[in-house]
């Protein structure tokens, strides 16, 4: 079994095959150093963390791993929290940062004596005749190398090899690009709330994720095509002050900015999932736009599956889960696409084409949204099954 990439959903691939005698590979194209640093996800469904104590996964988070169930949306009509946790079915989230997550399940995976190949590139997963697996690599130093494994499990990302190898015309792809965009930002700050933040502003959106007690995550929106550096710092926080409301509320607590990147908020969805012995995971196989916390516990859910089916084919014989493993992650995937749509229109105003000149319409909308999610216990009892749900 060959696995490409090491982040959450191929380690959980690896991990669970491994514990199972299945012998396997983890191919990443970048050093291990990098991909214990990848600051990412940090919002853990309950589900998610039922899968990883299910498989003996969960002993880093139990440590270090908090309890978190609380938003709070601050606009121009006010501010109002939900306690989500006591909503819905009762779920909440746990805060563990995706790099210790990573790290917990590289050191298990190598600790059953898996393999973990890193600095290799794939550039070709199924061979050109056959369309069989047959993974192609180079090395850091340039050397190709040739894989050879009864499946594949493509986790390496929409831009990966998996995506790449896949014949013209063998999948469908669904994409929308929401035409808004994120400067996301990671401070060397403690939290300014003890929630998350949602404001909606007429200048733009503002987030407030708390990663640890000294690192913030903020998502500030931006337009389009704006470069990652252009803002000085102290426009950041101007920016975020603004928009978070912090003359009503409160300043916010500021630090030096360790990481900036620009998020283009787009969906992205291709189907099926598996094409003869290759399977797409995690955003290989769906991209969900970051505004409901759903990629990594995707991932992470469709890597149990798939490796529950692999087992049973490997060591059973029997090919139902993996025949059937396509359309059990799409009816995840596209309610998680659902929630993910809505939570972007609760948000943000839509971009200029779409709004077809009718602005004023679609703030009023926004604000009627807002309106219910504060006053109707049934509408809190929706968003908190899906916003913690994948």
């Amino acid at each position: 079994m060959v696995v490409l990439g090491a982040g959450p959903a191929g380690l959980v691939v690896g991990n669970l095959l491994q514990a199972r005698g299945i012998d396997c590979v983890v191919l990443e194209r970048a050093g291990r150093a990098q991909v214990q640093a990848r600051a990412r996800a940090g919002f853990l469904a309950a589900n998610t963390v039922r899968i990883l104590e299910r498989h003996g996964l969960d002993e880093g988070l139990r440590l270090r791993g908090r309890g978190h169930s609380t938003c709070e949306f601050r606009s121009a009509d006010g501010r109002f929290r939900l306690d989500y946790g006591g909503l819905g079915r009762g779920e909440r989230h746990t805060v563990y940062p995706q790099q210790e997550l990573v790290s917990d399940l590289l050191a298990r995976f190598l600790g059953l004596g898996g393999r973990v190949d890193f600095g290799v590139e794939a550039v070709a997963v199924l061979d050109a005749d056959t369309g069989q697996p047959s993974v192609t690599v180079r090395d850091a130093d340039g050397r190709p190398r040739r894989w050879h494994a009864r499946y594949v499990a493509g986790c390496d990302g929409r831009h990966g090899a998996a995506r790449r190898s896949l014949p013209v015309g063998s999948v469908r792809r669904h994409h929308l690009d929401h035409g808004v965009s994120w400067l996301g930002l990671l401070a060397e700050a403690p939290p300014s709330l003890d929630a998350v933040g949602y404001a909606v502003h007429e200048r733009g959106f503002a987030g407030h994720m708390a990663r640890t007690s000294e690192v913030t995550r903020y998502y500030v929106q931006c337009e389009r095509g704006t470069p990652a550096g252009a803002w000085s710092e102290e426009r950041v926080w101007e920016e975020l002050e603004l928009r978070m409301w912090a003359d009503k509320y409160g300043p916010l607590h500021r630090g030096r900015l360790l990481q900036r990147a620009v998020v283009d908020l787009e969906s992205d969805v291709l189907e099926p999932l598996r094409h003869g012995s290759l399977f797409l995971v995690g955003d290989a196989a769906a991209l969900v736009s970051p505004s409901a916390a759903k990629g990594a516990n995707l991932a992470v859910l469709e890597a149990e599956i798939l490796a529950d089916a692999l087992v049973d084919d490997l060591v059973h014989g029997d090919s139902k889960g993996l025949d059937a493993y396509s359309t059990r992650c799409l009816a995840h995937i596209w309610r998680a696409q659902e929630f993910s749509h809505w939570m972007i229109r609760l948000l943000h105003r839509p971009s200029s084409g779409e709004a077809g000149g009718s602005a004023a319409f679609h703030d009023s909308l926004r604000r009627a949204r807002l309106s219910s999610l504060r006053t109707s216990r049934s509408q809190q009892d929706w968003f908190a099954e899906q916003y913690v749900g994948v």
